[in-house]
């Protein structure tokens, strides 16, 4: 008996300390959770009961040189649905099918999936986000959105370029400066029970979006316009491919304008709008998504081409830069001239004759070029154009640029040299002869063509200027002064004559260049050129791609730089300076611009009655006068162009 109850005293003692060993253990790991593991405990029940949903960065404004957007934001909303707090599917799936304009299988297949959180729908407008938020459908959230928003539609498209769903860029300067425009987003934290549905009246916590920086571009509004315009109205009237036009500041190479027309719509670029011809209805994915590509293709940075005879200001320089030609120097042009076995042809089948190398660049005359560059030699014209930076990319702060196509200098025998020195048989960018083109009249200096010109922090207002690298000592000051003097009289007695304005020193060179394969009777017309010659403030070059009819650069493409000069060069501040010759033979005289503003083009049109305008645009789909250039008390010239936006 005795035994027995020593025997259960034993395992009583035994499961007792058991017992207390276990409560100590738990005692000591209960301790451990909440003492030393209290935060991570605390975060992960928090994770647990919050739900995440985004608020949308406004990404930054871009601006145009003046300050005018160019491109901005919308308000808009993303509609998104809760499966777990969704109470009446069928319901949810059938007014946001409506709403929306979607199909009821694909609403349905997001409202039925097993998630946290999806997306029905984003960039939804305001109007139609505030119709479902009033259905007040359990399960579904309406929260803020930013759209982006091109006020200016198309102009500048494929510069400018445009931004997907998530608000990222796709194309142009909004991709180059994306991590710039883009901002940082909120988000919004909903308190849930252990089911996922939301605890009512609890409150949310937010964090709040930080806006993108806005951007200022060199670009001008005005001058895009300007440009897009004038582009427009020889592209039509030669019913040309295309018309490609840069203009820019030779000194910083700061761009004005870049046109590519035609141009898309920034507000709408999935809708193929420039393709002739075309059925879209009968395209497939990758027809479809082809031609998008090639309609948000940037030509003026993408596309090579023969330059022709623009390129003979590259040329010239060289052979001064190196000494083996002098303005006085004496050539003939017989109309050809024969290399090893082909005879080479120059533009003017009868030949110039005897010409100084003076004429030979006021005539563009192939035969002169051709022995010219056989002075300068294959291996100095190389390192001048290294110098003048044909070898690289310009590195303009566009995506997509395009190199030159350049031969082997081992390969160069004579023939290849005599057609490189009249801009055959090699390719190059708009812009890389541009960039050229501008250190051969600054004075030397290589720049960096660009559009971003400073970024600044909406928040606290800080300013960052963006700088970029200029290279001096391309060609001499001597050579530069020279050029400069050369390529006025191109255009004040040669084949540039077509660009001359009376009031404006003028320099430049035209071209026309066949386009490959040879004989296909497909040509582009270009022209170069600045203002004012003495002192360069802008530099242009327009190239008409495929016009019909006549295709001469003298012929069609001069006139167009010398309509865009005859409104820029006001618009810059750069004053008409008549000779005593000019007033006389163009009879100049000038009158102060009235007041247009508020006025209907029925009343416009009774005003210019007793004034001596020349062309009147009108910019707009108004019947009201919002803006003017001249401004009111300006003193202009007679036949003056007007433009007039309308409101």
């Amino acid at each position: 008996m005795a035994t027995n109850r020593t025997y259960n005293r034993r395992n009583i003692f035994v499961v007792y300390t058991i017992i207390m060993l276990i409560a100590c253990l738990l005692i000591v790991r209960l301790a451990y959770i909440m003492v030393y593991r209290a935060d991570y405990y605390g975060v992960r029940a928090q994770q647990l009961h919050e739900r995440e949903r985004p608020i949308k960065a406004e990404r930054g404004i871009i601006y145009d040189r003046n300050g005018v957007e160019i491109a901005s934001n919308k308000p808009v909303c993303t509609i998104s649905v809760i499966h777990s707090q969704i109470k009446d599917p069928e319901t949810v799936i059938r007014l946001l099918s409506e709403t929306l304009g979607l199909s009821e299988e694909k609403v349905r297949k997001r409202v039925e999936k097993v998630s946290s959180i999806e997306r029905i729908k984003s960039n939804v407008d305001k109007e139609t986000a505030d119709k479902i938020r009033n259905f007040d459908l359990d399960g579904v959230m309406v929260d803020e959105d930013y759209k982006r928003y091109y006020p200016y539609g198309s102009l500048a498209s494929k510069v400018i370029g445009f931004t997907g769903s998530d608000n990222q860029g796709i194309i142009g300067l909004e991709v180059d400066y994306d991590e710039v425009l883009q901002g940082i987003d909120g988000t919004i934290l909903t308190l849930t029970t252990a089911q996922g549905l939301e605890i009512e009246n609890a409150a949310e916590d937010r964090v709040e979006p930080i806006a993108g920086n806005n951007l200022t571009l060199s670009i001008d509004v005005n001058i895009q316009q300007y440009c897009e315009q004038a582009a427009k109205k020889v592209l039509e009237e030669k019913e040309a491919k295309s018309v490609k036009m840069i203009l820019m500041n030779p000194q910083n190479g700061e761009i004005y304008s870049m046109v590519n027309y035609p141009e898309f719509d920034l507000n709408d670029p999935y809708t193929l709008t420039v393709q002739t011809g075309v059925d879209t209805d009968t395209l497939t994915d990758k027809e479809k998504n082809d031609l998008l590509n090639e309609m948000w293709r940037n030509p003026c940075i993408s596309d090579t081409y023969e330059p022709g005879s623009t390129f003979k200001t590259v040329i010239a320089a060289s052979a001064l830069e190196e000494g083996v030609v002098k303005l006085t120097d004496n050539f003939f042009c017989p109309g050809y001239k024969i290399v090893e076995d082909r005879k080479i042809r120059c533009h003017k089948v009868g030949g110039h004759g005897a010409e100084t190398f003076v004429d030979g660049i006021m005539n563009s005359c192939n035969p002169v070029f051709m022995e010219v560059g056989a002075r300068v030699g294959a291996e100095n014209l190389y390192k001048n154009f290294k110098k003048l930076g044909l070898f690289n990319r310009t590195g303009i702060d566009v995506p997509g640029e395009a190199n030159s196509i350049m031969h082997k200098i081992e390969d160069i025998e004579a023939v290849e040299l005599a057609t490189i020195s009249f801009g055959q048989s090699f390719q190059i960018t708009p812009l890389q002869l541009l960039r050229a083109a501008s250190a051969i009249i600054n004075g030397g200096k290589l720049i960096t063509p660009h559009f971003g010109v400073s970024v600044t922090n909406p928040e606290t207002g800080y300013v960052q200027e963006l700088q970029y690298d200029v290279k001096e000592g391309a060609l001499s000051k001597e050579t530069s002064e020279t050029m400069k003097q050369l390529l006025e009289a191109v255009v004040a007695d040669g084949s540039g004559k077509n660009a001359y304005l009376p009031g404006f020193r003028i320099g430049g060179k035209t071209a026309t260049s066949e386009k490959l394969p040879r004989g296909t009777g497909k040509y582009i017309s270009s022209f170069i050129g600045f203002a004012p010659a003495n002192d360069p403030k802008v530099i242009a070059i327009v190239l008409i791609d495929e016009p019909t009819g006549i295709y001469y650069g003298g012929t069609i493409a001069a006139p167009v730089i010398a309509d865009v000069f005859s409104n820029v060069l006001p618009y810059l501040g750069i004053e008409e300076n008549y000779s005593e010759e000019e007033k006389e033979k163009f009879e100049i005289g000038s009158f102060q611009v009235p007041n247009f503003l508020g006025k209907t083009k029925e009343e416009v049109a009774e005003l210019i009655k007793i004034y001596e305008f020349g062309e009147i645009y009108y910019i707009g789909e108004g019947d009201t006068v919002a803006e003017q250039f001249p401004l009111e008390g300006e003193q202009v010239n007679k036949n003056s162009d007007l433009i007039l936006y309308l409101d």
